[in-house]
């Protein structure tokens, strides 16, 4: 069975340059070896990579031992659903692309969080004001 996004649908990919994932094949899957559900499809920012190399999760420094090429602001990535949300109640949460985060990211923060923070484009740009 495929899992969903946050929004009911099919779960899109994240991001593959660089490749994402916990399995990286670029979705926000969260599988029973996924204990750190790695549920959010977030958009990197600088204020966002320096909250978690302070808070002990360097995203920044390459791991090429865990596939990790180290990540720069833009990039698409898949985090750990608590490392995002402890930087939403620290006000740098990173931006989200809903429909590639996994309906898993609710088992710890509410929609409202994520929605908050979309940086989805609706399937009519023109609708954008």
């Amino acid at each position: 069975m495929t899992e969903s996004n946050v929004l009911g649908g099919g779960l899109e990919p994240c991001g593959s340059d660089p490749v994402t994932g916990f399995y990286r094949d670029s979705t926000c899957t969260c599988g029973p070896e996924d204990v750190g559900l790695h549920a959010v499809c977030a958009v990197m920012t600088a204020e966002f990579l320096e909250h978690q190399r302070a808070t002990g999760n360097d995203l920044i420094t390459p791991r090429p031992e865990w596939q990790f090429p180290g990540l720069v602001p833009g990039d698409r990535w898949c985090v750990v659903t608590a490392r995002w949300h402890q930087a939403y109640a620290d006000g740098v949460a990173a931006p989200v692309v809903l429909s590639a985060t996994s309906a898993r990211a609710l088992e710890l923060v509410p929609l409202e969080h994520l929605v908050e923070h979309s940086v989805d484009v609706p399937e009519d740009p023109g609708t954008l004001t």
